[in-house]
């Protein structure tokens, strides 16, 4: 029987942490598991309600610090220093796992091990709310080679995975290390391109693997100030995998024009639109201008350049208005809806 160590980091998550832990060790028949919760010094009870459930269960270990270290210091150590099992796995405390997560990722681990880590469809709730329906039996896992899987990465400029999807080979992680405290945003993503860039990548096809709970204090920002920096994150993210993982890639030099050149239309695409929106006055269009410009000095040969300059001699009072009218604006959402469609159904 496989073994999974999971870690659970929390901060002010006491009220998420049984429903988590139970989804961890109630819902996961056919695997051995031992979990790690690491209490970042909340100021909530989460430290009390961590403890009183590993005197319940002996297959619970508890960690509290005594001062707040920030949640990568927090991930490494449950990753690096206590995680001993075949696979490990990174579940945030107000998350879950969906009934039998474990048992076939680790399935999928155990059946290919030139596979580094494996993943599949995440399930998103809104806090408040109650779980969506979740798939539970699998209709097979595909293997994709790891250099293919990263180069997908780069040149779609944005990752595939939220993060409670995913089991890790534990002698992997090791390897590779752990996240980057430079990436506070975009540890997740850069984290996975660096397995994929030393492993092929696995996917549970099917069913569901995580819940992922959704509300105003998740990781990931969702304002037009922290969508500029979720893609300043995301260049740095690109940038660390090459430094790290160069040696690996020899065409480190064609991805990473790849990843600039998406990065810069992601920009350039999010500036135009705040006129079609009528939201020029609230998004940093300049900035993110400017940004293309960083990933791209040849930004204004893009063809996203042409339809904010368009948009530009229309007026921000006026294309708000004409929007409808305007070809460019019709045939980007329907490219965006196109995308979306692909991937979701190839879950890469």
């Amino acid at each position: 029987m496989s073994t999974v160590s999971v870690v659970i980091p929390c901060y002010k998550y006491g009220r998420f942490l049984a429903d988590c832990v139970k989804s961890v060790l109630d819902e996961q028949e056919g695997v051995d598991v031992r979990v790690l919760i690491i209490d970042d010094a909340s100021p909530d009870d989460s430290a009390e309600v961590a403890r009183a459930l590993a005197a319940a269960d002996p297959r619970i270990e508890v960690r509290v610090h005594e001062r707040n270290r920030g949640h990568i210091a927090t991930y490494n150590e449950g990753l690096l220093e206590w995680a001993d099992g075949d696979y490990v796995a990174l579940l945030s405390a107000d998350d879950r796992l969906v009934p039998g997560a474990l048992v076939r990722a680790a399935a999928l681990l155990d059946a290919h091990p030139e596979a580094g880590f494996a993943y599949g469809r995440p399930l998103r709730f809104q806090h408040g709310g109650p779980l969506p329906a979740a798939r539970t039996r699998s209709t097979g896992s595909v293997v994709y080679p790891g250099r293919w899987w990263l180069e997908r990465r780069f040149r779609e400029g944005t990752g595939c995975i939220t993060s409670p999807e995913v089991v890790v080979r534990t002698s992997l992680q090791r390897k590779v290390g752990g996240y980057d405290p430079e990436l506070p945003h975009a540890g997740d993503i850069e984290m996975w391109m660096r397995l994929a860039a030393h492993a092929d990548v696995g996917y549970v096809r099917g069913a569901d693997q995580a819940f992922y709970r959704v509300h105003g204090n998740n990781m990931s920002t969702t304002d037009f100030g922290g969508q500029l920096d979720d893609l300043r994150q995301r260049l740095v993210a690109f940038d660390s995998v090459l430094e790290k993982c160069g040696g690996l890639l020899p065409e480190a030099a064609e991805l990473s024009a790849a990843a600039r050149t998406r990065l810069a239309r992601y920009a350039l695409r999010r500036a135009y639109r705040a006129y079609d929106r009528g939201r020029t006055g609230v998004v940093p269009v300049e900035d993110l201008e400017a940004f293309a410009a960083e990933c791209r000095p040849d930004y204004s040969e893009l063809a996203e350049y042409a339809a904010l300059r368009r948009r530009r001699r229309v007026g921000a009072r006026v294309m708000p208005y004409l929007q409808p009218l305007v070809l460019s604006a019709f045939a980007d959402r329907g490219r965006e809806w196109l995308w979306w469609q692909s991937w979701k159904r190839r879950g890469i």
